[in-house]
């Protein structure tokens, strides 16, 4: 899935940009993996910490008390285009476990892509199962789809 994306942002002369938090820049790994990423891939941020979520990709100190929604996973996309001068903006935020976060079970992940060519965005809501490992990969293939979804339509 991540060449289809890497061809489609070719094809349409758009760069992608990640901001990561539970897969810890796997998405951006992804991307790299495909000859010719270069040619659109601005880079990634792994926020994986909080305070990197507000003092990095400046999101808001109010959003950060529930890091693991669909406003944190928004921003942080946002903030990836901003912060690394990109079109598109890909974020994942959640639980790979094997803990509980933010009231939160294992699995729990928001996904967003967001254009900032027009402003629009996409967000979802994962329930993966699986051990931390799976969490992780299944996250950063949900993101990569996400984004070729937003750039579809």
């Amino acid at each position: 899935m991540q060449r289809e994306l890497i061809a489609m942002a070719s094809h349409l002369g758009v760069t992608i940009a990640t901001a990561e938090s539970l897969t810890a820049g796997l998405v951006a790994s992804k991307l790299a993996e495909v000859p010719g990423a270069s040619a659109v891939l601005r880079g990634g941020i792994v926020a994986y910490a909080t305070d990197i979520k507000g003092s990095v990709l400046g999101l808001d100190p109010l959003l950060l008390e529930h890091v693991v929604s669909e406003p944190v996973a928004a921003a942080m996309a946002s903030g990836a285009t901003r912060v690394l001068s990109a079109d598109i903006g890909v974020s994942t935020t959640g639980v790979a476990g094997p803990d509980p976060l933010d009231g939160q079970p294992p699995g729990t992940v928001w996904l967003a892509a967001y254009d900032a060519r027009n402003g629009r965005s996409k967000t979802k809501l994962l329930a993966i199962e699986g051990d931390r490992d799976q969490i992780r990969e299944k996250s950063a293939d949900a993101a990569v789809a996400l984004a070729m979804e937003l750039l579809s339509h």
